[in-house]
């Protein structure tokens, strides 16, 4: 599957792009120390109810958030999200082709209003219709996400699913590859429900797993090449998964 790629500017991103990433996580200050290490990462003021989440920044481009998980029996777990020009609609559309929607459009204030969903097989993904912000002020480069890889067990389905939902984004004149899906057995053990897996860039794969590692991550898959560059499956100190592409050239 291929996904078109907004232009990185201060306007909302088409539909069906991956404009948002964020991690759901049990300790974000902990998280802060985590990935501010790793990707050089920046945050400043909170957000939300309580202003426990944050914003990260890259070279002072927001490129993620790390939020606080409200439940503990609630995965730690890092989530793509789509962009939409209307949540409520695209929420319908998700439920009429056979996936469903787990947490109803909410409006985060003037940045805009985001929703939760699965697709068929269960896989989660999140929604983002802009206000004030519309997603990635950076991407596809060190330090910002690249890639969404999603892991799947019936290829058929899934192509079917995100095909009806995007279909301009997939297959029109401009798409180029964003996302991408994979057997949920390649990587993963078979018993591995079907996820999305972010991939954020690095200069250097095998730096950055001694770093993951010297911070009390782990390396869930060592490295491994790709279509797209060399990659590496690992988790946060407090089990988020994620993967680091040193993408091809660099």
């Amino acid at each position: 599957m291929a996904v078109s790629r907004a232009s990185d500017a201060t306007h909302a991103y088409p539909e069906g792009v991956p404009c948002w990433v964020d991690a759901q996580l049990p300790d974000v200050e902990a998280g802060r120390r985590f990935y501010g290490e790793l990707f050089g990462w920046t945050f400043g003021e909170g957000f939300g109810p309580q202003a426990e989440g944050v914003w990260a920044r890259h070279h002072g481009e927001p490129v993620a958030a790390l939020t606080p998980k409200r439940d503990g029996r609630m995965p730690t777990v890092w989530t793509v999200s789509f962009a939409t020009p209307d949540a409520a609609a695209l929420a319908a559309r998700i439920q009429a082709a056979g996936g469903q929607v787990i947490t109803a459009p909410t409006q985060l204030g003037p940045y805009g209003t985001t929703a939760l969903a699965t697709d068929p097989e269960g896989g989660v993904f999140g929604l983002w219709q802009a206000g004030t912000h519309p997603g990635f002020g950076k991407r596809h480069e060190p330090g910002s996400f690249c890639w969404a890889e999603l892991y799947a067990r019936d290829p058929e389905t899934v192509d079917r699913f995100y095909g009806t939902l995007f279909h301009e984004a997939l297959f029109g004149p401009d798409a180029s590859p964003d996302f991408g899906r994979a057997p949920v057995s390649g990587v993963f053990p078979a018993e591995m429900p079907p996820h999305f897996l972010v991939h954020f860039g690095v200069e250097d794969v095998d730096a950055v797993l001694g770093t993951v590692n010297r911070l009390g991550g782990r390396v869930q898959a060592p490295p491994f090449g790709t279509s797209y560059g060399r990659a590496a499956v690992v988790t946060d100190n407090q089990g988020a998964s994620f993967a680091v592409l040193q993408v091809r050239g660099r």
